[in-house]
């Protein structure tokens, strides 16, 4: 998996640093984007997986949550005043909110890694959703070619046993109709050749489909006995 981003937004310069010290103990680290309320902008959207937001320069921490999107990623809000963790909560349920004890540094970290690994597991899911529609997708083609087989082949052999007996009598066709008959014949040859390997591919996928479930039922049978 990618290595995830963490925005840190807080306008106290010994947020972030301890913060970041801290999470370098744990096994994995995301990468870091530092911001303030002062240099925050429009460009940062997107470049991060999870907003973590600390103490500001003003009392309204939901201006800085309804700038950095806090509802198409996970964001946790680190509350200085009983107050503010309130009104976040009021207004942003799905926002974590963590009151400011001592201890709280490892606390965050905790809850930001759990907060990841549903990112993460999230992300995963998704892609698995996606290749599993791509296959479907591609099994549904390869199912239509294999039904189509018959007639395809039908089709073909009326094609090339007409060239063929076209080419049979090259008397009574020009040159140019000769060619042109020809390259019919051997496109057509192409296209058979196509459609033996989806056969056989069909054989071997038949084949392997057939081993699988015997090498099931074997290890089904070998863990019934040693049960």
């Amino acid at each position: 998996m990618s290595q995830l981003h963490i925005l840190i937004f807080s306008d106290d310069p010994e947020f972030a640093p301890t913060l970041i010290a801290r999470w370098q103990t744990e096994r994995a680290v995301p990468s870091f984007l530092e911001c303030t309320t002062e240099t925050w902008t429009s460009g940062h959207h997107g470049r991060y997986d999870m907003a973590i937001v600390g103490p500001l320069s003003h009392d309204n921490p939901l201006e800085v949550l309804n700038k950095i999107g806090y509802e198409t990623r996970p964001v946790l809000y680190v509350a200085h005043r009983a107050a503010q963790a309130h009104a976040v909560r009021s207004a942003h349920p799905r926002v974590l909110v963590l009151n400011d004890y001592e201890g709280w540094v490892n606390a965050a970290v905790l809850l930001a890694c759990e907060a990841l690994r549903r990112v993460g597991a999230v992300n995963r899911a998704r892609q698995a959703e996606q290749s599993i529609v791509a296959a479907e997708r591609h099994a549904v083609l390869g199912r239509y070619m294999l039904d189509m087989r018959h007639s395809l082949n039908n089709a073909l052999t009326s094609i090339l046993g007409n060239s063929e007996l076209l080419l049979l009598e090259p008397g009574s066709l020009s040159a140019e109709a000769r060619d042109q008959i020809s390259t019919i014949h051997s496109m057509s040859m192409r296209v058979h050749e196509i459609i033996q390997r989806f056969s056989s591919l069909e054989s071997e996928m038949t084949f392997a489909n057939k081993q699988s479930h015997s090498e099931m039922e074997v290890v089904a049978a070998n863990g019934a006995r040693g049960a």
